[in-house]
């Protein structure tokens, strides 16, 4: 059994190679590898696919000096980036032959515009010692002067790609409760990862917490809901606001970026062809206020309302 606490951090990546990723994406960043060098980049996708993993491994494997630090701290990120980032920017490693450090802004979206430009500017006054690595959720919320500063790398997952990536959860993921000497259905495995693909992090939480009684089997599923979208179709094409309501009521034990995705993976065999580009655009929109909103289920009826009002069902 692992000495530290947080699977995350215990079964955290040594390699690129380790890293689980699109083959295209992974061919990028072994290519920074090879030739030993980290251009500034801006790494976007959903929460939990690896991104800031990512930024931590490529420095680990060339054994760059970086520096990590929170964009959602709003109190502290100025002071950080005036005073400790630059210092850290401006002076050479002593510890390490590489050309360059690197300063990993986690969650730089949750930054402000003033911040921001800020960063663009020790990007260019530092550019001959230090390199910077952004993550972000939503890249539209991050100036164009960085995404012009930046290589932007997109953490998407194809379609034809999903099975391929969700089997390579699912190994590794054996091989973590091997180790923890944690029991497991393989079923209940599978389950688990399809609900909470292709968030890692979020998978891997859920499933130390699963095993705490040293057995992951058909006992966690009650922990979850099954979401049966057939009867909420049903009360949408009826527009029957009462039953939808109490629909959504009842799937609130879904995490609502897992809920919002399943719905529109179903709608796209139920609904009219015309109608799918609206319902596209109103899931993304939905689906990106959910971090943000007090209130998910609101924002989760909010979505389903506009839908039934805006699009036709078969």
């Amino acid at each position: 059994m692992s000495e530290k606490f947080l699977w995350v951090e215990t079964y955290a990546p040594n390699t690129i190679e380790e890293c689980i990723l699109p083959d295209n994406i992974k061919t990028t960043f072994q290519k920074f590898i090879e030739r030993g060098e980290i251009p500034n980049m801006l790494l976007n996708g959903p929460p939990g696919i690896g991104k800031t993993t990512v930024a931590k491994t490529l420095c680990k494997q060339l054994g760059v000096d970086c520096y990590v630090i929170n964009g959602s701290d709003e109190g502290r990120f100025l002071d950080t980036v005036r005073n400790k980032a630059r210092n850290f920017a401006s002076t050479v490693s002593l510890t390490s032959e590489a050309n360059h450090k690197v300063i990993i802004i986690d969650e730089a979206d949750n930054t402000t515009p003033d911040v921001q430009l800020l960063l663009r500017a020790s990007i260019e006054e530092f550019y001959s010692n230090c390199r910077f690595i952004f993550t972000s959720n939503y890249k539209n919320k991050i100036i164009d002067p960085l995404h012009s500063r930046c290589s932007v790398i997109e953490f998407a997952i194809k379609s034809k790609e999903k099975p391929k990536i969700a089997l390579e959860f699912y190994e590794r993921l054996k091989e973590i409760l091997s180790i923890e000497k944690v029991e497991y259905d393989s079923k209940v495995l599978l389950r688990i990862v399809d609900s909470y693909f292709p968030d890692w992090r979020r998978l891997l939480n859920e499933c130390q917490r699963y095993s705490v009684c040293g057995r992951i089997d058909m006992a966690v599923l009650a922990t979850f809901s099954d979401i049966d979208d057939t009867s909420l179709i049903k009360f949408m094409k009826e527009k029957n606001y009462p039953e939808v309501r109490l629909w959504v009521n009842s799937h609130l034990s879904n995490d609502p970026y897992v809920l919002l995705r399943k719905l529109f993976d179903s709608f796209h065999h139920k609904m009219v062809p015309t109608s799918i580009p609206q319902m596209v655009l109103i899931i993304a929109k939905y689906s990106h206020q959910h971090t943000m909103v007090a209130d998910s289920e609101v924002n989760i009826l909010a979505a389903l309302v506009e839908i039934m009002v805006e699009c036709e069902f078969k």
